[in-house]
């Protein structure tokens, strides 16, 4: 059988899914057609029900739960991993630190232009939480935000993935981590995103993919250089150093299988986005049955 697939090209999804699509496992009779595409393409696609398994962010699986549920292998959770807000001027960093710090209103500064990796994105909605007033949003793919933070064509910049990594050699400073708020406000790990399968699939196939994409993931934990070229190939020119630090950040025992503490966060994720009517209301089940 042949399911459709998609996930990122970013180090720490090509990492948890070689040996799955390579068939360093035993695969038990699936096959998969593999779509490479950022993050919100891909949650972009999962509203439209194209793919039969994929990536999305957590904030995304809010508007798709109704065609699709979570498997409990494959998610990005963790604590100090979240996106960052970050500027070129260390004023404004310290200034907005201040204000967030003292719950301030950002009256008079709701006009600063925000680079942001999509709506959709969990960024986004970790964004609104700390800083709802910000709605000067432009949209653009992720690796860009820090050239047009430099270029002055935006005020702030919201980062995700390897960045993290190259922002501060490039002169640009933190405003937040917005992992760290979010860990903060509700002492759980931040939910990035998952692994999502079609509910119309039959339980039979839901379940050994569940199994399957567990297994992918503890044979890379057990061989992590087995991936080096595939990861190497899929990741625009990152030196092997930056690669495994993003795969260490992103990639943990949440991504092995959720657990208790990894549901609770979720579930306290999408209970608090729709107290806050960011998200839309459903009485589907998140997790794979």
């Amino acid at each position: 059988m042949k399911l459709t697939l998609g996930f990122s090209p970013c180090p720490n999804d090509t990492f948890i899914f070689d040996a799955l699509i390579h068939h360093k496992i035993d695969t038990k009779g699936l096959d998969f057609e593999v779509e490479y595409q950022d993050v919100e393409t891909l949650n972009l696609k999962a509203f439209q029900c194209d793919l039969d398994i994929t990536k999305l962010s957590y904030h995304a699986f809010a508007y798709a739960v109704e065609d699709y549920e979570l498997l409990d292998a494959g998610s990005a959770l963790g604590f100090g991993v979240g996106p960052m807000l970050i500027t070129k001027d260390p004023k404004l960093a310290k200034l907005l630190q201040q204000k967030l710090e003292r719950a301030e209103s950002l009256e008079g500064f709701d006009q600063l232009k925000v680079g942001y990796p999509g709506k959709y994105t969990t960024a986004n909605f970790l964004l609104s939480l700390a800083f709802p007033e910000l709605k000067n949003k432009v949209e653009l793919v992720f690796s860009d935000i820090e050239g047009a933070l430099l270029d002055g064509s935006i005020d702030l910049g919201l980062i995700i993935h390897e960045n993290r990594f190259t922002y501060a050699e490039k002169g640009l400073h933190k405003v937040v981590d917005l992992g760290e708020y979010w860990e903060k406000t509700t002492k759980f790990p931040i939910p990035l995103g998952g692994i999502v399968v079609k509910r119309s699939l039959p339980q039979e196939v839901k379940d050994t993919l569940n199994t399957i994409l567990k297994e992918s993931v503890e044979f890379a934990f057990a061989n992590p250089k087995s991936g080096l070229e595939f990861i190497r190939a899929h990741a625009q020119e990152m030196s092997e150093e930056v690669m495994y630090k993003h795969i260490e950040l992103y990639v943990n025992k949440y991504s092995v299988e959720l657990g208790l503490e990894g549901r609770d966060a979720i579930t306290k994720m999408f209970e608090k986005a729709q107290e806050l009517g960011f998200i839309p209301q459903s009485d589907q089940k998140l997790f794979l049955s």
